[in-house]
């Protein structure tokens, strides 16, 4: 049930929302004098990051009690990402060859846009990044990925040491338990920040007039990304009721306040704390949601994938480049790869599509054209990604409960 407190912080930032957009576009780039705001408030976010992970990933595998039922669980969370993040990058391609969003658009002008410099990755790079020789250097770097599976592999031990791994377990359960007041806390601030952070952004576009020019020459393509964003959501929504039996609309207004963080933030590991909360209100199982939604702040990116899929087919006809079934099938593999190294960071979705752009051979210069709109589609795939964290965790706590444990 939701409290007070959740009622009056929902409303302050549907407030901070719309006192934003209407601030940025009124008084457009005045309104940068206020974008240090938004940064306090994400980096305070981020601050958060590695040892709420650490304390809820240890926490949430060392709870299971035996480590062998980390298999059954670990199986059933890597089965949902795989499958959603296929559906989403199935769906990017279905939208981009409906909408032929680059059909009538010409990327000459960005002949010169500058290339990101990101090598090759493959799959032993994957692998390879799934480890590292500094986990105190990887957290420094915000390399999240090694950090979760050192914490998943030091968990898995503590829990096999019986009476002498139970005190450090207990610290971190404390550590856990102080992260989450820490969360309370600076939601305080949220309002304030979200407001910064929207209205920020439009006055960097050049207020509210320029971002509607810049959103009409590229319409076609924000239409087939939000369209197939939406479809996700609501396969998503699907998967809720289904599998998870899950009221969708209760969900979901438990899920409001991480859900309009992180498309006022695009990012999903800031807004990672909030959603561990959303699903603890919602009464999703403990140890899923402690270890469902930390693995998926990191690699279970659907919004992100959708979105690269439908950018390189946009790319693709702007340039007038004819993608045959077998290459969009190389994009669909692609890009699924992609989204899971990709950062829960904003705009991390432009650099790792670098990777699917090499893959088919398309040029790196049509990113270019994508920067006008880029920042505000970003939120709304990164909305899509914590809402698909938060629906594995119901459906992953489900399928151990019915299984009757992990």
């Amino acid at each position: 049930m939701k409290s007070l407190h959740e009622q009056k912080l929902l409303l302050a930032m549907l407030v901070g929302i719309v006192a934003g957009g209407f601030s940025g576009y009124f008084w457009g780039s005045a309104m940068q004098s206020v974008a240090w705001l938004g940064e306090l408030f994400l980096t305070t976010l981020k601050m958060l990051i590695v040892p709420l992970i650490a304390a809820s990933v240890i926490t949430g595998v060392a709870g299971l009690g035996d480590v062998r039922r980390l298999g059954r669980m670990g199986g059933y969370a890597v089965a949902y990402y795989a499958c959603t993040t296929l559906f989403a990058v199935s769906i990017g391609l279905l939208m981009a060859n409906l909408w032929q969003p680059g059909v009538g658009v010409s990327l000459a002008a960005d002949a010169h846009a500058p290339k990101p410099a990101v090598g090759d990755i493959g799959f032993s790079d994957l692998i390879l990044s799934l480890v590292h020789p500094n986990i105190i250097a990887a957290a420094a770097d915000m390399k999240l990925l090694p950090i979760i599976v050192f914490c998943i592999a030091f968990a898995a031990a503590l829990s096999t040491l019986g009476e002498r791994g139970r005190p450090v377990i207990a610290f971190f359960e404390s550590l856990n338990d102080g992260m989450m007041k820490l969360v309370e806390w600076i939601m305080w601030f949220a309002p304030i920040g979200v407001f910064a952070l929207i209205a920020s952004k439009l006055g960097a576009a050049g207020g509210g007039e320029a971002f509607v020019a810049q959103l009409a020459g590229l319409g076609k393509y924000a239409l087939a990304v939000i369209s197939g964003l939406l479809t996700h959501a609501a396969l998503l929504c699907l998967f809720l009721a289904v599998l998870a039996r899950r009221q969708v609309g209760d969900y979901l207004k438990h899920m409001a306040t991480a859900l309009m963080t992180a498309f006022s933030t695009a990012s999903s590991s800031a807004t990672l704390p909030l959603t561990l909360e959303g699903v603890k209100m919602a009464g999703v199982d403990e140890k899923a949601r402690r270890f469902v939604l930390p693995l998926g702040a990191t690699v279970n990116m659907d919004g992100t994938a959708l979105y690269e899929a439908v950018a390189v087919l946009f790319i693709a006809q702007a340039y007038g480049i004819d993608l045959s079934f077998g290459q969009q099938m190389l994009v669909l593999i692609t890009a699924t790869m992609a989204a899971i190294g990709a950062a829960g960071i904003p705009e991390a979705g432009l650099v790792t599509m670098v990777i699917v752009l090499e893959a088919v051979g398309l040029p790196l210069e049509g990113i270019g054209l994508l920067l006008a709109i880029d920042w505000f589609l970003d939120r709304c795939r990164t909305t899509v990604n914590v809402f698909g964290d938060s629906v594995g965790a119901a459906v992953v706590g489900r399928l151990i409960g019915a299984k009757g444990g992990a």
